[in-house]
């Protein structure tokens, strides 16, 4: 098979590296692809957004499957657009994409078929949400209707703050279009945990349970990113729970969508909050998570092109998928002043030191390489990721190997996993 990638992250550097693997594939292609893709596949020079010319490129090229990594392709529609051209693509529809596309479309999906959600209220004036706001305890919850790269959420501490999230979407359009809807929901209290599931439309098989880790700062301090780090398992969910959260948060949604004439085909992720009156989901995403999918594809052991396939033909309950009963954990390592301002272009090095050692895997993110060298080009710029035989083990593994390498202002945050590994001493 000739497959496409679309993307250019970490997550993207990760399912190449899976699906690099499979006796499956003939030629593999990553658009735009990254420092790290390129010794995986071939990279090719388009935007992830431009559908037309990831089909024309398609077309020319013969491609058998498009694996779409990031979100905004699938809510801008090019399962759609591949599908008009017979071109078998991995991910949902632009309805099914509703989900993450749209909170508000996720969150009324939910109160049609009962999956727990925190209470909510939706507002596309200003004056209504301000006032609504000043009658509420806090802290509250106030997010950005559409697509923010996963910035899009406030936690507002008091009136204040509500007022100065309202200001940033409604009025300053800090998201443009994504923030002129607004919801303001409770604050669920407890420990959240990413749950993800390949489905074909009507058969849904579980990943294990994994946490990231979005704040930049230890102890989830400062603002949020896209995800500083990250582990599988997550012992507050345990691999005997899967099938029975499965049944409270992935399965109605699945089934509500089959009878709506939109089958779910891809990857469904639900963001969940573990409460104290039981699991809620905090958001659905349409595709693997970024740093989540790199601890998983380390951990999954059958050929993911097979599962993929699967999917697409509607026999995902035909394949026995395992998983490695080890650990995996992940550290993002960043330029300092990501999420906000920061530096590009500087030189990566180190890369050679941690290339022999067992069971550990560099995956590229914000890298670009030329002349033999790499060079960071992006905020997140390396996904440091290493298996043990527990967390413990896998957090050792993945810091060891983060110390060998260097650019000028590298961050990275120094205690991801350390919420898992608490649960297990306390066990």
């Amino acid at each position: 098979m000739k497959v496409l990638i679309i993307g250019s992250g970490g997550r993207e550097d990760a399912l190449a590296w899976k699906i690099s693997q499979s006796p499956l594939l003939t030629k593999l292609y990553i658009a735009p692809g990254n420092g790290g893709t390129a010794s995986k596949g071939t990279n090719v020079a388009l935007e992830v957004n431009d559908i037309p010319q990831i089909i024309s490129f398609c077309q020319k090229e013969k491609i058998d499957l498009v694996v779409v990594g990031p979100e905004l392709p699938l809510v801008l529609g090019i399962q759609d657009a591949l599908d008009k051209e017979h071109i078998p693509c991995f991910g949902p529809n632009s309805f099914a994409a509703q989900l993450e596309g749209s909170k508000s479309f996720a969150k009324e999906i939910m109160l049609k078929t009962g999956v727990p959600t925190a209470k909510f209220q939706i507002f596309t004036d200003y004056e209504q949400a301000l006032s609504f706001v000043q009658t509420q305890n806090f802290p509250l919850v106030i997010k950005a209707d559409g697509l923010a790269a996963g910035k899009g959420v406030v936690i507002a501490k008091n009136p204040a703050q509500a007022k100065k999230a309202l200001i940033d979407f409604m009025q300053n359009k800090i998201f443009g279009q994504a923030g002129e809807k607004v919801l303001i929901e409770e604050a669920l209290v407890g420990e959240e945990v990413s749950f993800l599931a390949f489905c074909d439309g009507q058969n849904v098989t579980y990943l294990p349970s994994s946490q990231d880790h979005k704040r930049i700062g230890e102890h989830d301090t400062g603002p949020n990113t896209g995800g500083m780090g990250a582990y599988s398992p997550a012992p507050i969910l345990a691999d005997k729970d899967l099938e029975y959260i499965g049944n409270i948060v992935i399965k109605p949604i699945i089934n509500e969508l089959q009878k709506q004439g939109h089958p779910f085909v891809g990857i469904l992720y639900a963001g969940l909050m573990l409460t104290s009156e039981g699991p809620k989901v905090l958001e659905y995403n349409v595709r693997f998570g970024d740093p989540e999918c790199q601890p998983l594809m380390l951990r999954l052991k059958t050929d993911l092109l097979e599962i993929i396939q699967a999917c697409l033909t509607q026999k995902l309950n035909h394949i026995q998928m395992e998983i490695d009963p080890k650990s995996a954990l992940c550290v993002v390592i960043a330029a300092k002043g990501y999420p906000q301002k920061y530096p590009k272009g500087m030189e990566i090095s180190g890369l050679d030191k941690v290339k022999n050692l067992s069971d550990v895997i560099i995956f590229h993110a914000g890298t670009k390489q030329e002349n033999g060298k790499y060079y960071t080009n992006g905020g997140r710029v390396l996904n440091v990721t290493a298996l043990g035989k527990n967390l413990i083990e896998a957090k050792k593994k993945a810091y060891e190997a983060a110390k060998r390498i260097s650019f000028p202002n590298m961050y990275y945050r120094k205690d991801i996993g350390d919420k898992g590994i608490a649960k297990l001493e306390k066990n």
